[in-house]
């Protein structure tokens, strides 16, 4: 059997392997020190290896022999451990290496050292692609963390909210209009009064999209002050201006894959809606202080209670933006234009005001109702809701207690005169009369007969209620799990 000399434990080594004197030049070189340094061992023996590898930094800098822990080790005889540095292949290359120098010692006389190193490329790139994978969850983690701080803030607003409640024909016509846009990927731009629940169609919209699985994400633009614009929009890097003491993700990032609701868009500034084109035309967008840009897929619905369209021949919106938000106009209806539905509204709001303060549920009488549907509601749905919940904290016995507001004038929507109202065909006459017996059944969950029953709502007998529900095709009992 061959004995094991020192040539075939270097040449075997995987790691490379040279030898240097006092002067600094290479003694013997092993072949995978050639093949990491692409030198050939006749080309190293005998010459400067510090000079020939070793001359600078990684950055560039010269790198002093004086300085060189491999010389060190045979001046002061210690083991020197390196464990990033580089030397620089026969093609000028730097190769990023870990390297230790042991003195070779002749008795007691240090005659040179002895230097064992490895390429660690593969480490250092292995590292660079965890770190990057960290960072990445790092920011993963963040945007989740401000989803779930939005959310929670949103919990509240959803909780006081409703659904689209309501049979009348302007509001089935707004449940067609979100059925077709709903589907795509256009903008939308609800007009209205406030309080009509422009938020709710925005809502509806977006659990009827393909986006429904990510949030829909609201921006109340009236109350951002001016100088946070952007910081609230495109996020910000800690320390682009005083006060970001850390990182923030602006809304459109958070709301990437999902739907980005800009309630009162008329609010935001001129000089800032330029902005808000670009990233909408493009779908980038740099943070505060950041000059990287971000992809961002965003489907933008937007509410206003101006007339943009007078806003932009004032000048104090851009065209250019409200047709690009103008895609596809949805109404959202004032409560006058529908007064049908206040029984079923007036219903569900009683009974989550009641829920809410833990009390019992006063009756909603067919007076009530009238009462209700005589008042013009200036402040809309909202208003609805506010003064059913005034009435439950105040009513203490088994009836309702309303507290009406004196009815103000609506200058710019007068109700018109029984000479001058349409005359109704016979069915238009039949279908009106339908969409009443819903409303009723809805405000009355399905109920029929005895006290707060649609019966009573409707001042029929609970006969004549069967017999004409009967006639249209109607089930009391469909209703009784409805809002």
């Amino acid at each position: 059997m061959k004995a094991l000399t020192p040539q075939l434990i270097l040449g075997a080594a995987g790691e490379g392997i040279y030898g240097i004197d006092r002067r600094g030049h290479a003694t013997f070189v092993n072949p995978a020190a050639e093949r990491i340094l692409g030198w050939r061992a006749a080309d190293m023996v005998e010459r400067n290896t510090h000079d020939l590898m070793h001359h600078h930094h990684a950055d560039g800098r010269p790198y002093c022999g004086t300085d060189c822990p491999i010389y060190a080790a045979f001046n002061d005889g210690e083991v020197h451990h390196v464990t990033h540095e580089v030397f620089w292949n026969r093609d000028g290359q730097p190769i990023p290496v870990e390297y230790t120098s042991t003195p070779m010692r002749d008795g007691d006389e240090l005659v040179g050292a002895v230097v064992v190193f490895r390429d660690i490329s593969a480490r250092l790139e292995t590292e660079r692609q965890l770190r990057q994978a960290l960072s990445e969850v790092q920011q993963l983690k963040q945007q989740l963390e401000h989803e779930n701080a939005y959310l929670q803030e949103q919990i509240a607003v959803d909780q006081g909210g409703h659904d689209l409640i309501g049979s009348s024909a302007p509001l089935q016509r707004i449940h067609q209009q979100i059925r077709l846009v709903a589907p795509t990927d256009a903008n939308v731009l609800i007009c209205g009064e406030s309080g009509t629940g422009k938020e709710l169609l925005a809502r509806a919209i977006h659990q009827q999209s393909l986006r429904r699985d990510r949030p829909l994400i609201r921006v109340n633009c009236a109350a951002i002050p001016r100088e946070l614009f952007e910081s609230e929009f495109f996020g910000h890097v800690k320390g682009a201006f005083t006060g970001a003491i850390s990182e923030r993700v602006g809304r459109f990032e958070l709301a990437h894959g999902g739907t980005l609701f800009l309630d009162e868009v008329g609010e935001i500034p001129l000089d800032l809606q330029g902005k808000l084109l670009r990233v909408l035309q493009e779908q980038q967008l740099e943070r505060v202080g950041e000059s990287l840009t971000r992809e961002v897929d965003v489907r933008v619905i937007a509410a206003t209670n101006r007339d943009l369209q007078g806003e932009v021949s004032q000048g104090r919106f851009r065209e250019d933006l409200y047709f690009r938000l103008n895609v596809f106009p949805i109404e959202s209806v004032p409560l006058r234009r529908r007064p049908e539905d206040i029984p079923g509204l007036a219903k569900h709001f009683l009974t989550l005001a009641c829920r809410r303060l833990k009390r019992r549920e006063p009756v909603l009488s067919l007076a009530d109702i009238q009462q209700l549907q005589r008042y013009p509601w200036p402040g809309n749905v909202r208003e609805l809701e506010n003064l059913l919940e005034r009435a439950a904290i105040i009513s203490t016995g088994a009836r309702l207690h309303l507290e009406m507001p004196n009815a103000p004038a609506i200058a710019h929507e007068p109700l018109p005169s029984r000479a001058g109202m349409r005359i109704l065909t016979q069915s238009e006459q039949r279908d009106l009369e339908r969409d009443n017996l819903i409303a009723a059944l809805q405000a009355c969950q399905g109920k029929i007969a005895g006290a707060g029953g649609a019966a009573e709502l409707l001042n029929l007998r609970p006969t004549t209620l069967r017999s004409r529900l009967d006639a249209f095709g109607l089930q009391p009992a469909v209703f009784k799990s409805r809002r």
